[in-house]
């Protein structure tokens, strides 16, 4: 059984040969773990828990069951593409929560990140418990935790909804295999596994997902605006003939002042963050073209209500993390 530190032996998987022996070994252990009963897997459609889910589906089949919530902080367009991937596309066993009232009122008046993560992972893990009851067997949940959120919880840096947040109450095994690797390394075994592009090379996204880019206090018209600000951010960059390994923006909790139309506004800004990294764990900032930045300033400020200046973003990690929260 897996621990939650790395072996100091333990290879970097960077080529296929490596990423099907590690597939071949994992197979293997979850067969042992799992035996004939059943999984329910947190599937966010992202990388890690996308790699998870193929990982099981490999391993127990149909004794595997996805859930997809929708939280209320997912990108535009997020719900209705997993649904379409894996429910539909990919024939996976597919339950579709829409959880978004539930999460965001308990979120509201909540300025403090780690409370905000803690209540989103609590608010998780009870949707799962919920669902499971409605199944039968169900003793395993399936998590896409990888290495880096591990070595963040631990460190106090922030707490992971799938680390630091779990309850003590939990009732679920955690199945957790890919929770010992980086997240290139997570994209090599999603490619041996024969995940398309679209899946592999997806855009990180966080567990709390917008939650932690809608700074302080969650407000329903603020994170709408950065919802539509980030799907302008990411098309204009996703014109690029390279892209960066990560870029989005965040919406934060404070105004500044602007014109619009010949009036005074007073309205938040919008900060744009693009980085390069290979593990997550050091990360430089990306200097993304002007014309790049040109139209994204043009687009955000014309076409998102309440948003009034667009900022950029130039620190690493450290001293910086990715996130802003």
């Amino acid at each position: 059984m897996q621990t939650d530190v790395r072996p100091a032996e333990m290879a970097r998987i960077n080529t296929p040969e490596l990423a099907n022996a590690f597939i071949e070994e994992q197979i293997k252990e979850l067969r042992k773990q799992i035996g004939d009963s059943k999984v329910l897997l947190a599937l966010s459609g992202g990388v890690d828990s996308s790699v998870v889910a193929a990982l099981l589906i490999k391993a127990v089949g149909k004794q595997l069951t996805c859930v997809h919530v929708n939280h209320g902080l997912l990108r535009k367009g997020e719900p209705e593409q997993v649904i379409k991937v894996f429910g539909k596309e990919l024939g996976a066993n597919l339950i579709y929560v829409d959880a978004t009232d539930r999460f965001l009122d308990k979120l509201a008046g909540v300025a403090d990140p780690e409370q905000k993560r803690k209540i989103i992972g609590k608010e998780f893990i009870d949707v799962f418990v919920e669902e499971a009851e409605k199944l039968e067997g169900i003793r395993f949940l399936g998590q896409g935790t990888i290495y880096p959120d591990i070595l963040e919880s631990l460190a106090g840096i922030k707490a992971h909804h799938n680390v630091g947040g779990l309850p003590e109450r939990l009732n679920f095994e955690l199945v957790e295999p890919v929770k010992l690797l980086y997240k290139d390394e997570v994209r090599v075994v999603g490619k041996a596994l024969g995940l398309p592009d679209s899946m592999v090379y997806r855009q990180p996204f966080p567990g709390p997902g917008l939650g932690v880019r809608c700074t302080g206090a969650i407000t329903r018209d603020r994170l709408e605006a950065l919802r539509e600000a980030d799907a302008i951010v990411r098309e204009e960059i996703e014109k690029l003939p390279e892209r960066p390994w990560q870029y989005f923006c965040v919406v934060p909790d404070f105004k500044t002042t602007g014109i619009r139309d010949g009036k005074r506004t007073f309205d938040w800004p919008c900060i744009v963050r693009a980085i390069q990294t290979v593990d997550v764990v050091e990360v430089s900032a990306v200097h993304l073209p002007y014309e790049v930045i040109d139209r994204i300033v043009s687009r955000v400020t014309s076409e998102v209500p309440h948003i009034s200046r667009v900022l950029v973003d130039f620190t690493p990690k450290p001293p910086a993390t990715v996130e802003y929260e």
